[in-house]
């Protein structure tokens, strides 16, 4: 079990700078979560630290040892691929001990932890069979378990669920929270799907364009995001943003979203005096766009007027699109509610919960 700590690390493909300068520290025993979108830098990240590819500056340490320079198989940490990568001639159990043998373990220790690792992992039963044998999940439980077996310092998985069903990606996550919590072993795992990321990460670290954007606790992304990137990235449907000025009316301090206005609770509007008069991002959650009708008690709520363009209905809610003007938005809003397409409709937002962000910069302002 280890700590790692990415020291201003830099990678390069030629002209191309896949990852800059990320510089944080995982810490022993954390469940960390690289999330982004294809492309953004995050299994490069991950490859680093594996070693199957060289740092252009900057330095990684597992525990206080700098790795940098050392060779893959003697850095202590096992990685579970979105291939498998399971050799198709082997049976699941020679599958499993490889790697041991290819370190001349003893067979009774070898035989001793891959029995372990299959019983966590519930595929005693399949240790004799070949991976054509096995189901999509079943396959990716021995690529687990193959790591297991080694033991090591800090696991590494790479898109692990992608291959599966939607059914089964659910089932499979809540068994890695599971194996993570009973190993009590650094666990670095790469998605590009949020919903992953906040449902098992102890902390995420959003990335893209191969910088970091921000890192901290589900909650905290999800209620306090840096900037834009990360407001739109966490939470699904994502957030809705709309261009406004701030202005004060009436005694109040509105934001003027062109097809109306909506005021800043009193409680709310210190960060905002200073911009009156100036252009920001207006961000609002779906969740936090109600139908009148069923409202919370206690929040401050503003009216928008909005035509209704598209419905979808998913049992327990549903989601309008919605257009005021030329802004096109998101609502997850009370089953109950009747709205139909085309209807001329007023909905309203929670102002306990909105965002205000810098349109140049895309921060957020606080």
């Amino acid at each position: 079990m280890a700590s790692v700590t990415y020291e201003h690390v830099v990678k390069e493909f030629g002209n191309v700078r896949a990852v800059n300068d990320l510089n944080f520290r995982i810490e022993d025993k954390e469940f960390l979560v690289f999330v982004g979108p294809s492309g953004c830098g995050k299994t490069t990240a991950l490859r680093l630290l594996a070693g199957l590819e060289e740092i252009t500056s900057g330095q990684i340490l597992i525990g206080d040892r700098v790795v940098n320079d050392v060779p893959p198989k003697d850095r202590d940490i096992a990685m579970v691929f979105q291939s498998y990568a399971l050799y198709p001639h082997m049976s699941v159990y020679d599958n499993m001990a490889f790697s041991l043998k290819l370190r001349n373990t003893p067979k009774d220790e070898i035989k001793k932890r891959v029995q372990e690792a299959a019983e966590i992992l519930g595929i005693q039963e399949l240790l004799d069979r070949k991976p054509r044998q096995l189901s999509g999940g079943q396959r990716q439980r021995v690529a687990v378990g193959r790591a297991i077996v080694r033991n090591p310092k800090v696991f590494l998985f790479d898109e692990p669920l992608s291959n599966l069903d939607a059914k089964l990606r659910v089932q499979t996550r809540a068994e890695i929270s599971k194996l993570h919590q009973r190993l009590q072993t650094t666990f670095i795992y790469v998605t590009h799907d949020q919903t992953e990321a906040m449902t098992m990460a102890s902390r995420i670290a959003v990335i893209n364009k191969g910088s970091l954007q921000q890192l901290d606790t589900p909650q905290v992304l999800y209620d306090t995001p840096a900037n834009m990137f990360v407001a739109g990235f966490i939470g699904s449907p994502a957030m809705n943003f709309f261009p406004g000025t701030i202005k004060r009316a009436d005694d109040k301090l509105v934001v003027d979203l062109g097809t109306g206005a909506v005021a800043i609770p009193a409680h709310l509007t210190g960060p905002y005096e200073k911009l009156v008069g100036k252009k920001v991002v207006f961000g609002i959650r779906p969740e936090d766009v109600y139908n009148p009708m069923y409202l919370p008690p206690a929040i401050h709520a503003e009216k928008v007027k909005c035509k209704v363009d598209v419905i979808e209905l998913m049992g327990n809610e549903i989601f309008l699109y919605l257009v005021a003007g030329s802004n096109n938005f998101v609502s997850r809003i009370d089953p109950r509610t009747n709205f139909k397409v085309g209807d001329e409709v007023e909905v309203s937002f929670n102002m306990d919960k909105f965002h205000i962000f810098d349109p140049e910069t895309e921060q957020a302002i606080r």
